[in-house]
């Protein structure tokens, strides 16, 4: 049976999407000598790649140990031993200080960056890498569907035209910087030929609070900081790191790493959440601490030393927290039942989280295709082996600090090598 499209460019790999994943399939399966194209929406190579890290890149995890790296997959570990025995944390590193980009981990959670500290220059040697090998690049190109022909996948069908190839590579990310043009479309495709889509909701991701006075500390980053989140069906999440104050609410490591489970409490309504502002004192240290600054200040009101009681930044934290009758009292009159409701304030500070700040503030979104519809020894579509899928099309949960990416090289350079 003859062909029911018509001639169109012809390729080994077409690569669709840009990004980390995409790069790193396109540049390894040229490496192997095939003839490859990569199909960018964008004007650009590397738009969401360059957000990272905040401009830094954060590019892996400094985690050698493949088990102890998995472990923050979850439930998604068991599905990536395969494709991680073939390119781990060592191997991202040997990458790309072999295409001239040296690495160094943070003392932060174990996070890699480009010595450069340049995100940019992540995209350059990724580009590089890939013109040393001859990838052909369209920009530009917006996928509307995947072209199957008897059953198969032959190609793609874009708003430039179809080009066929023997293999397709989907790495074009999830729903999470939908300004960057990753909106999940290729969930779209992926369904019209089989598959099935795990919904996808924000995974990484701000929280929005119902307190005003949160809004007056925004750009605050304090750390460390404990908080509790208490769901109304009685289930708790305990986490502690860094905060960041927002104008919508919080925001930070602390906070983007406990989205995933507030999300789940969020289901039985708002989640009442408490900031530890002291975690490493007990509520009678901080009781003391609060004696001793009311003793250097007896003729002051409260309100006007709770700069010396918070940490730095989060006097109008403590100030929003009291009742007005005590703030106003001088430092001399306080009751000891008074200072101890200051030390409970102090060691839980309320807000009230009333849900995510959705897609477009999402890091990474969990949702996409399961993993057992995907063959991890390859990354082919188990349902179509020239397909591979990769990156954030996979339906994995995963913190933040650089596990995004490495799930990305990883899945990318297995996916280029089979594809």
């Amino acid at each position: 049976m003859g062909s029911k499209f018509p001639p169109m460019e012809k390729y080994d790999v077409i690569v669709v999407g840009g990004g980390p994943a995409g790069m790193m399939a396109a540049g390894r399966a040229a490496e192997y000598g095939r003839r490859v194209l990569l199909l960018e929406k964008n004007k650009r190579l590397g738009k969401k790649l360059e957000l990272t890290g905040g401009g830094r890149c954060n590019i892996t995890n400094a985690k050698f140990d493949v088990r102890d790296f998995l472990a923050r997959f979850g439930d998604g570990a068991k599905f990536l031993f395969s494709p991680f025995s073939r390119f781990d944390v060592r191997a991202t590193f040997d990458f790309f200080e072999a295409l001239g980009l040296p690495l160094f981990v943070s003392e932060d959670r174990d996070r890699a960056f480009p010595k450069t500290e340049n995100a940019a220059d992540v995209t350059r040697v990724l580009k590089d890498y890939m013109a040393e090998h001859d990838v052909a690049l369209r920009f530009g190109v917006d996928v509307k569907h995947l072209l199957v022909e008897d059953g198969a996948i032959v190609g793609v069908e874009t708003n430039r035209g179809a080009f066929r190839g023997e293999s397709v590579v989907l790495a074009t990310g999830g729903a999470s910087y939908t300004e960057t043009g990753s909106t999940g479309a290729a969930f779209d495709w992926l369904k019209e030929v089989g598959h099935s889509v795990a919904e996808a909701t924000p995974d990484i991701v701000p929280l929005k609070v119902k307190e005003p006075w949160v809004k007056e500390l925004s750009g605050t980053s304090l750390e460390p900081m404990r908080i509790t989140f208490a769901g109304a069906d009685g289930a708790k999440v305990v986490k502690q790191g860094k905060l960041l104050f927002t104008h919508f609410g919080i925001s930070g490591p602390l906070i983007l790493n406990s989205a995933n489970e507030v999300k789940k409490l969020l289901k039985h309504g708002p989640v009442a959440a408490t900031i530890d502002l002291f975690p490493g004192l007990e509520t009678p240290e901080v009781g003391r601490r609060i004696l001793e600054a009311f003793d250097a200040n007896k003729n002051k009101i409260v309100r006007n030393v709770a700069k010396q009681l918070a940490p730095q930044g989060l006097a109008k934290a403590l100030i929003a927290n009291l009742d007005a009758e005590t703030l106003e009292k001088k430092v001399n009159v306080v009751t000891r039942e008074e200072r101890g409701r200051i030390a409970q304030t102090m060691k839980g500070l309320a807000l009230t989280v009333t849900g995510t700040m959705g897609y477009d503030w999402a890091v990474v979104c969990d949702g996409g295709i399961p993993m057992t519809e995907v063959d991890t020894r390859t990354m082919a579509s188990r349902l179509h082996p020239n397909l591979f899928i990769v990156g954030d099309l996979l339906h994995l949960s995963r913190p933040s600090g650089g596990y995004s990416l490495q799930l990305c090289w990883t899945t990318g350079r297995v996916a280029g090598e089979n594809a």
